[in-house]
């Protein structure tokens, strides 16, 4: 028996964690397909980025740059979609983009918009329809100079001077955007490429992989399964939530809705790696009676110090393509990809710079210092010492993939998984993997960050 000399209460225990984390799971996982995709939102923010930098891009680098009209690209990406489908902003960015006079378009569309604003601009856009040769006040569109794309649409709809809002300065500032855009994914892509090309070759040279010595906790599989099982999902992803939303709501009336939004992020997150946390405590003590922060439990290995962040980031720059040709054979077999994380949309329409400064502590630091700890510092080296170590890297990596609760998101997250537990066994150091793993929520954040307006 896997489960041998286990007590009744605590095999009970177990398999009443394995049935709640079954229903939570196999819902959380349905629920996403009713996620929508941010990847229409990102590819929509750079083509309004590279747009409001065309003035500043050199005439022999358009080329590369803006392939087709960015205006042109947006309104046909946006008439893939029912017109219901769309939010007001996107919905009065097809109007103002969309070529066509007819006033039949516009005809008591009005009555889809809620915001104020908007409805004022579709009532100028209608009479613009009806005569060609209407021409507003420029002043009347100053209330939207907050959103300098949709500012920068009016004045080609409506043929005023924009140069005061969107500056040399502001083009150039969007060029450098666009720029890095571009450039980090591809030069990550091509370094990480012939990084991965070189330890494939060493491997084959030498017939061997430099696996590094891994010890494991004197854990059994029961343990494995209260600790992802019990810990991590019952405790921490459905009772935990109850007690951090509570307390940011108690705070929360007096605090706008994106640092709200954010803290309630931050604390969900503190709270729900509390009790896996508490159980790891718990086990490590057990062991030995005792628990001290000075033993190297879970193999951190923080020294030296240059080797492990040189390997963090040596395992990042190799699996980076992959799980991008991934994610592209993904979004070729299906299109408009459902359950994308609701924190990349949060974190791309976020505008509040402290709220932001949570985000990004958690997506950087607290998020890869937690799930590295409960996955590759104990799952990976348990499951290796049972089944060997190819089994314990595929299993946890499954399970990492599993437990984000995105089926669209699933296969990428499942070869970074594979990557990091390679780098945790080949460096030996669980710092590595940790190094790894916040570097590619890091660039992520980065890429986000950059598409804000």
């Amino acid at each position: 028996m896997i489960f041998k000399n286990v007590s009744k209460p605590k095999l009970t225990l177990a398999f009443i964690s394995i049935v709640i984390t079954f229903f939570v799971w196999q819902q959380g996982l349905r629920d996403s397909l009713n996620r929508p995709s941010v990847s229409f939102d990102i590819s929509q923010k750079e083509q309004e980025i590279a747009e409001l930098s065309v003035q500043s891009i050199p005439v022999d680098l358009k080329k590369f740059f803006i392939i087709n009209d960015p205006v042109d690209q947006i309104n046909k990406s946006l008439s893939e979609f029912s017109f219901e489908e769309l939010t007001e902003r996107n919905k009065l960015i097809r109007i103002v983009s969309s070529k066509s006079n007819d006033p039949i378009i516009y005809k008591n569309i009005s009555n889809d918009f809620e915001n104020k604003n908007y409805k004022f601009l579709i009532d100028e856009i209608e009479k613009k329809s009806n005569n060609n040769l209407y021409k507003p006040n420029s002043n009347k569109f100053d209330l939207f100079k907050d959103d300098r794309f949709l500012y920068h649409l009016l004045s080609r709809k409506f043929d005023f001077d924009d140069s005061s809002l969107i500056t040399k300065s502001f083009s150039s500032k969007m060029f450098l955007k666009i720029l890095a855009i571009r450039l980090i994914p591809l030069l990550s892509i091509l370094i990480g490429s012939i990084l991965a090309l070189k330890i494939l070759w060493s491997t084959i040279s030498l017939k061997k992989f430099g696996w590094q010595e891994i010890k494991s906790l004197d854990l059994e599989l029961i343990d494995m399964v209260l600790l992802i099982a019990g810990g991590f999902v019952v405790l921490g992803e459905v009772v935990s939530p109850l007690f951090s939303i509570s307390l940011v709501e108690l705070f929360s009336k007096s605090i706008s809705d994106e640092l709200s939004q954010s803290l309630k992020i931050f604390f969900g997150y503190l709270f729900m790696a509390i009790p896996p946390l508490g159980i790891v405590y718990y086990q490590l003590k057990s062991l030995n009676r005792e628990f001290t922060f000075k033993k190297d439990y879970l193999q951190f290995n923080f020294f030296p110090i240059k080797y492990a962040i040189t390997q963090g980031i040596k395992g990042w720059l190799a699996i980076v393509p992959f799980v991008l040709l991934i994610s592209l054979i993904m979004n070729s077999l299906i299109d408009n990809q459902n359950g994308s994380n609701p924190l990349l949309e949060i974190v791309l329409n976020n505008n509040n710079y402290l709220s932001f400064f949570l985000l990004f502590v958690t997506t950087t630091l607290l998020a890869p210092l937690f799930e590295e700890i409960i996955f590759r510092g104990i799952l990976l080296p348990t499951l290796s010492r049972d089944f060997g170590v190819i089994s314990g890297i595929i299993v946890s990596s499954f399970i990492f993939a599993l437990a984000h609760l995105s089926l669209g998101e699933m296969p990428p997250l499942f070869v970074l998984g594979i990557g990091l537990a390679i780098t945790r066994i080949a460096s030996g150091s669980l710092f590595s993997s940790v190094i790894m793993h916040s570097l590619w929520n890091g660039l992520t954040f980065l890429n986000l960050f950059l598409l804000r307006t």
